[in-house]
């Protein structure tokens, strides 16, 4: 069987060769569409941004990681050449937009976000947790928690102006991006500019997660949600220049915190998306995120490969979303 129909057979969905004509149509219309109409932004500042030409390359993998995320199949996919953020957008300055746009986030309002178990003090549980995530018991619904207050209100961002910018939606990255005249990476852009010109790597720097022990990101060691030993230097969020760039001079690409992409999330679309700066579908329930963070451990979320994704509903914030942009050439 062929890797692209073994993708939508893991799906339990009919390829798109099995589906009625219409339906078909109606889709590779959507597609193209999409493409044309995709958002473009030229203005803003390009300070600390780096131009990658554009071009070919291989999205997607055959690595056998979840299949229900649509990693695969590989593809040939090509995108525009295009502006990038060198770091991932950071607390000073997500604050100077803040103060200059007088913006409230959407934790903000909510009056709560996400914060994991483990960066509660224990003896403010009771005062600080509404609930948690059933199923997902490390994930608590913190009053009071928000970029400003990353473990709640007892917290602060002093002393990490250099950190990623985290609990913010993706309703709020779009804001900045407005702001700042940029906009967020498509899930091609960010894969081609994560992969850094190295083809088919399971990582930014190659295939090999550690390589001569040496740790390249900020992820989960241990024995995950109980105890992460901090091997990397890091049981948190790390400043977004903790770790080496990759080779194109991206930082914290793997890891850390996820980012936030402008696509819609589908689990088939991209097989039959435009091959040339193809986007997600028009509509959907949850935005793609990449890239993986701090709480990633291979045996509960091997997410911090580059080809790997997920998503989550625009209006959710946590303690490890965070976003980059892109300005277009």
């Amino acid at each position: 069987m062929k890797p692209e129909f073994e993708v939508f057979a893991k799906m339990g969905v009919p390829h798109p060769c099995c589906v009625p004509s219409q339906q078909r149509a109606r889709q590779l219309q959507d597609c193209r569409r999409a493409t044309a109409e995709r958002l473009r932004a030229a203005g803003g500042s390009r300070e600390g941004m780096i131009h990658l030409p554009g071009g070919r390359f291989l999205m997607g993998t055959d690595y056998p990681g979840y299949p229900a995320d649509g990693e695969g199949p590989v593809r040939e996919t090509g995108v525009d050449g295009f502006w990038v953020d060198a770091e991932p957008v950071r607390n000073w300055q997500f604050q100077e937009f803040v103060a200059a746009a007088d913006y409230r986030t959407e934790a903000e309002r909510f009056g709560w976000s996400f914060v994991f178990r483990g960066h509660i003090p224990p003896h403010r549980f009771g005062a600080l947790v509404d609930q948690t995530v059933p199923g997902l018991s490390w994930w608590c619904k913190v009053r009071g928690a928000d970029w400003r207050h990353p473990e709640g209100p007892d917290s602060s961002i002093e002393g990490r102006e250099g950190y990623p910018v985290v609990h913010v939606s993706w309703n709020d990255a779009l804001a900045w991006c407005a702001w700042a005249h940029k906009r967020l990476p498509t899930e091609a852009e960010w894969e081609y500019a994560a992969r850094g010109g190295l083809e088919q790597k399971l990582y930014p720097w190659g295939d090999e997660l550690t390589p001569e022990g040496r740790h390249l990101c900020n992820i989960w060691q241990g024995e995950f949600p109980d105890h992460d030993t901090g091997e990397d230097g890091y049981t948190a969020p790390a400043p977004a220049t903790a770790f080496p760039p990759n080779r194109f001079g991206l930082y914290g690409v793997a890891g850390n915190t996820w980012e936030w992409c402008a696509d819609w999330f589908d689990p088939v679309w991209h097989v039959t998306a435009s091959p040339f700066n193809p986007v997600g579908p028009p509509r959907g329930t949850g935005r793609v995120m990449k890239g993986g963070s701090y709480l990633c451990h291979h045996s509960y979320c091997n997410r911090y490969r580059v080809a790997a994704r997920t998503s989550n509903t625009p209006d959710s914030s946590t303690t490890n979303i965070g976003f980059r942009c892109v300005s277009d050439v």
